[in-house]
């Protein structure tokens, strides 16, 4: 009887594996984010072994023109190198004129062509963003985080910023 309940147990947690599987992969997923780019929306402490984990929706960002607007918090593959993920603010969509932050940038003004994106990051003097890069294409975009989960007192805090 007891090796009928243990397979019993181990079928029907193999059966929510799929589940598991569908839902961190097409829905929502958590990470940790690194870095002081996005400081102090994100690892505001000055310790560096501060790291928040934050919640990514991923479903429906790249099938609705408006899933993703100014002052959203996006994570996207990086277009230097896309075995890494970014987290920047969107500064800029579809057919905003942005004026770059960066001298080195050969344009004063870029407008941002369709299906794009110009992002930066709150801590300016640490963030590698559109400034090098330019804008960013929509389809580089993993998802956009919906909130801070780690640590507990910053839990559900007010992502959004104006732009």
């Amino acid at each position: 009887m007891p090796l009928n309940k243990s397979l019993r147990t181990t079928l029907l947690t193999l059966t929510w594996l799929p589940v598991l599987y569908t839902f961190t992969n097409h829905g929502y997923q958590p990470y940790q984010i690194k870095g002081s780019s996005m400081t102090p929306a994100f690892n505001p402490g000055t310790s560096s072994t501060t790291r928040d984990i934050v919640l990514v929706q991923k479903f429906d960002i790249k099938s609705r023109n408006d899933s993703i607007a100014k002052g959203d918090i996006i994570m996207f593959r990086s277009p230097l190198d896309p075995e890494k993920l970014l987290t920047k603010r969107v500064i800029g969509v579809n057919g905003d004129h942005v004026h770059p932050r960066s001298p080195r940038y050969p344009k004063s003004e870029v407008k941002i062509p369709r299906n794009h994106l110009w992002v930066e990051g709150d801590n300016s003097f640490h963030s590698v963003d559109s400034n090098e890069f330019g804008p960013i294409s929509k389809g580089l975009v993993v998802g956009k985080v919906v909130m801070v989960l780690w640590p507990p007192s910053r839990l559900g805090q007010d992502l959004t910023r104006s732009i």
